[in-house]
């Protein structure tokens, strides 16, 4: 028989699907809980964006471990990406054929 330690290391869950990060919870005898999944257990791509206890913690066996699958206010959600329009737009380039000098090449000449 197995001896039974009364604390575990917590897991680094995210990253993980809801699907893995169950499994490896239970392998290492905790319970999860997700506040903002109501279906968690039927929850199996999403992926685990933040936990409590923060991995690598000691805890109590059959202690609850907090994931979420949403990012809170002010955290990452992809909020650094480029904003558009930008101003002043970027230069045209590429393909574009070069334009003639101003003025009109086939100007009509009047004679003197």
């Amino acid at each position: 028989m197995t001896p039974v330690t009364p604390e575990v290391r917590v897991p680094r869950l995210v990253g993980l699907m809801a699907m893995d990060a169950r499994e490896t919870a239970a392998a290492c005898g905790l319970l999860l809980h997700a506040a903002d999944r109501p279906d968690f257990n039927r929850t199996l791509v999403d992926h685990v964006v933040r936990q409590y206890p923060p991995p690598g913690g000691a805890v109590p066996r059959d202690s609850v471990v907090y994931i979420w699958f949403d990012f809170g206010p002010q955290e990452g959600g992809g909020g650094a990406g480029v904003r558009e329009p930008r101003v002043p737009r970027p230069p045209g380039g590429g393909l574009q054929r070069e334009l003639d000098e101003p003025g009109d090449p086939h100007a009509v000449v009047s004679p003197v």
